[in-house]
């Protein structure tokens, strides 16, 4: 199972874009097993300490702060070897990503109160791994925030972009969280010296770009970060373009009734981003977008009319390329 990670689909977009003069390529990560980019990372943090030893199922315990992508990848990964789990949540994380962590044998804890200082959960998550990684015999932190091996395994998520586009390629759009992405990204379209424009798209009231984030409340998960991540650096991105909570709800609402590609939050963030940017971008340019996970664990929010009703009021249904056509 573990060796169907990574080689996922890049599809051109066609429909979501009618009539524009660029081109856009999307990254299907949604394919890889446990439905997440964050498999690619949850492999490459686990698999060489398994392979060294380092981690004994019955003896090694694998704790880790995750809102649900990077925490079901590890699950699968744990599973797998026959190691023991505990992710650390926090009250964001959907009941459905909780339930597939468990349902992969992981053992689920939920930290309940943000942190002091910042008002946001993560910080509280990690301070929470900390203390687990102190007490609990055999226990290892992959620290995915700090970790190179989650930036190295996007080296690989790059060359897989590059390969398939051999007319080349201009711009890449990727959401910011871990930074793992972003940097593996970067790190190999800079060793390759190619002509790629990266954009990052980060999350308004996310410390990630921005010292001094305004104080916004965010409800969707994964995506942004309360604190500035070890992997960032200032020169991973030649463009950031903040988006809001609504940006991702009309992002992946827009890309399932033009494409039919059910996808999670962070894609709706990069589509909305990308629509902001499209006009400045020059004519006959090729562009990759990477959509991070699948709509399936987002249905009882931004597929959900009542749930978008009530956080943001009415919003406009985008229409299928049909309807457009039609009217």
């Amino acid at each position: 199972m573990l060796s169907t990670i990574g080689a996922t689909p890049l599809v051109e977009l066609v429909r979501l874009f009618p009539d524009s003069p660029i081109r856009v390529f999307a990254k299907l990560e949604g394919f890889n097993p446990a439905g997440s980019i964050k498999d690619r990372p949850a492999l490459s943090m686990l698999e060489d300490r398994i392979r060294r030893g380092d981690l004994v199922p019955g003896e090694s315990v694998v704790v880790e702060s995750s809102s649900g992508n990077l925490g079901i990848g590890l699950a699968q990964v744990c599973r797998y070897y026959g190691l023991r789990f505990i992710c650390v949540v926090d009250p964001r994380a959907n009941k459905q990503n909780i339930d597939i962590m468990r349902a992969l044998g992981a053992e689920v804890e939920m930290v309940t109160e943000p942190d002091r200082e910042t008002g946001d959960y993560l910080p509280a998550r990690v301070a929470r791994v900390r203390e687990l990684a102190r007490t609990v015999p055999g226990a290892y932190w992959p620290d995915q925030y700090g970790n190179t091996l989650n930036a190295l395994a996007h080296r690989t998520t790059m060359r897989e972009i590059h390969e398939a586009l051999p007319g080349g390629l201009d711009y890449l759009i990727c959401s910011a969280s871990s930074c793992g992405t972003l940097r593996g990204c970067a790190e190999y379209i800079r060793a390759h010296r190619l002509p790629v424009k990266i954009v990052a798209v980060d999350a308004l009231g996310s410390a990630i770009f921005d010292p001094s984030p305004p104080a916004v409340s965010r409800l969707l998960p994964g995506h942004g970060a309360a604190t500035r991540p070890p992997l960032h650096a200032p020169d991973l991105a030649d463009t950031v373009v903040h988006v809001g909570d609504l940006d991702c709800v009309t992002g992946c609402r827009r890309l399932a009734a033009t494409e039919a590609i059910l996808a999670g939050g962070s894609s709706g963030a990069v589509v909305s981003a990308l629509d902001s940017l499209r006009h400045a971008i020059p004519d006959g340019s090729t562009c990759a977008i990477v959509l991070p996970d699948r709509g399936e664990r987002y249905l009882s929010t931004i597929y959900n009319d009542a749930w978008v009703l009530e956080n943001f009021g009415r919003i406009p249904r985008p229409h299928a390329v049909q309807e457009s056509q039609s009217a």
